[in-house]
């Protein structure tokens, strides 16, 4: 096994398989589905019918398994927009981004920890390296991540796993030992020290991380892997 994984080498079967096991939920807001529960359940916030679900629900499913794009998505939005008469909330470019870009984020992001945590790729990368995605305008607290090398198994991973917010584009690679020195580093970094705030969100109070946007305080891997959602 090499010391590097691409950070583009996608596992599309992995991250397919965790679609394709979530439940349709019926919403009224986007709160009603909260966080680790997104694991096992797909829902478009305000989408309260079974017929407009499962339309898009197929949407989304077809940019994974067969590579469609945004634009793609925004005339099948359209379209299934027309057909149900759904009036939803938000100007029509940032909901479909919204809602195409999450979906994907989360299900390659899901499958990629599957991946990652296969126990012959554990022994291999024993470490895992936070990058940041390069946005031109970039989160402060995701910026201060990038390159940071945690062991795998760090806590760390639990609240700040990426995505770590709307549209974020962070991702996790493997780290191997020998990738370790190669780096000058003689082990892992430091764990940081996270600051949670309160938040009050949909009716609950939750806590959250400093930088993290509320809802994507869990890792989609491991609530999938663990059944561990709500």
């Amino acid at each position: 096994m090499t010391d590097t994984i691409s950070a583009l080498d996608l596992p599309f079967d992995e991250a397919i398989r965790f679609f394709r096991g979530k439940l349709n939920i019926k919403t009224q807001v986007w709160t009603d589905v909260y966080a680790a529960a997104h694991s096992r359940a797909f829902m478009v916030a305000g989408a309260a019918s079974d017929a407009l679900l499962d339309d898009f629900r197929r949407e989304i499913d077809k940019a994974l398994s067969d590579g469609t794009t945004l634009q793609d998505f925004r005339k099948s939005f359209d379209a299934i927009v027309e057909k149900h008469g759904w009036d939803y909330r938000g100007k029509r470019n940032w909901r479909t981004r919204i809602i195409f870009d999450t979906n994907l984020r989360t299900a390659y992001a899901a499958g990629r920890y599957a991946k990652l945590t296969e126990p012959e790729t554990l022994e291999a990368f024993p470490y895992w390296q936070y990058n940041h995605s390069g946005s031109l305008h970039p989160r402060k607290e995701h910026l201060s991540w990038d390159g940071m090398v945690l062991r795998a198994d760090d806590t760390f991973w639990r609240t700040n796993y990426p995505p770590n917010g709307w549209r974020c584009g962070c991702f996790v690679t493997p780290v191997s030992e020998g990738g370790l020195r190669r780096q000058g580093k003689a082990r892992p970094d430091h764990s940081p020290d996270l600051v949670f705030r309160a938040e009050e969100v949909g009716g609950r109070t939750v806590r959250v991380p400093q930088g993290v946007d509320p809802g994507f305080e869990y890792n989609p891997g491991m609530s999938w892997l663990d059944g561990a959602a709500e």
